[in-house]
C-alpha cells in the first residue's frame, strides 16, 4: 500500500482546466497500478483530447510492463515532470520493469495515493492526471493509443494558479519537460502573449 500523503504542492485542478494541464504538449509519465503491482513509465506521445467530460490520449508500447497493468486495472495517471526530474525522466523511460523489476526503487521514485484514488502518483511533478480507460480495443491493438476519460486532476499551485500555468513567475526548476530525443529536452519557456 502506498502513503496517501499528497506531494507539498498538491492542489485540486477543476475538470473543465485539466486539458490546459496537457495543452503545451509536456512529456509525461505514465503510471499505474493492478493486483499489488505498480510501474512508472516515460512517455512523449499525450496529448488533451476533449473538454467535457475531459479526455487524453496517451501511446504505451505492448512492450511495456506500464500498459499490462493499464490493461489490468483500467485506469492510469499522467503526471508532468520538471527540469528538476528530467535525469530520473530519462531513467524511468529507459530502463523496463520487465528487465528492471526494481526500477523505480534504483531510481528514487517515490509514490503516494491521493485521496479516494488507487493510482500511483509520482512526487516532485507539477501536474498529476487520474484517468480511467475509455476501451477502444482496436486502436490500443493497432495503433497502441488508449483514451483516458480525467476523472481528477491536481497541480502545484507554484505554477498552475487559477486555471494557467504561471512559468514566468514559478523558478526555473518547476519548467516541464519536451522531449526532442536522444536523452534531450527542451524545458518550457516564457510566454508570448498575442492577445
Amino acid at each position: 500500500m502506498l502513503p496517501s500523503t499528497p506531494a507539498k504542492h498538491f492542489t485540486p485542478v477543476p475538470l473543465s482546466k485539466a486539458y490546459r494541464l496537457l495543452n503545451h504538449g509536456p512529456t509525461v509519465l505514465v503510471s499505474a497500478e493492478h493486483a499489488g503491482q505498480h510501474n512508472v513509465m516515460a512517455a512523449s506521445w499525450a496529448c488533451a483530447l476533449d473538454f467535457a467530460p475531459p479526455k487524453v490520449t496517451v501511446v504505451l508500447d505492448k512492450a511495456t510492463r506500464t500498459r499490462e497493468l493499464v490493461e489490468g486495472s483500467g485506469s492510469f495517471a499522467l503526471q508532468l515532470p520538471t527540469l528538476a526530474m528530467a535525469a530520473l525522466t530519462v531513467a524511468i523511460g529507459t530502463d523496463s520493469a520487465k528487465t528492471h523489476p526494481d526500477k523505480l526503487q534504483q531510481h528514487g521514485v517515490e509514490l503516494f495515493e491521493a485521496p479516494d484514488h488507487a493510482v500511483p502518483l509520482v512526487q516532485g511533478c507539477v501536474a498529476w492526471l487520474v484517468c480511467r480507460v475509455i476501451p477502444e480495443p482496436h486502436n490500443q491493438q493497432t495503433y497502441d493509443l488508449f483514451i483516458g476519460e480525467v476523472v481528477a486532476a491536481w497541480a502545484d499551485e507554484r505554477v498552475f494558479r487559477n486555471g494557467h500555468w504561471e512559468f514566468d513567475t514559478a523558478p526555473d526548476e518547476l519548467r516541464t519537460l519536451h522531449y526532442v530525443a536522444g536523452g534531450q529536452f527542451y524545458a518550457t519557456g516564457a510566454s508570448v502573449n498575442v492577445a
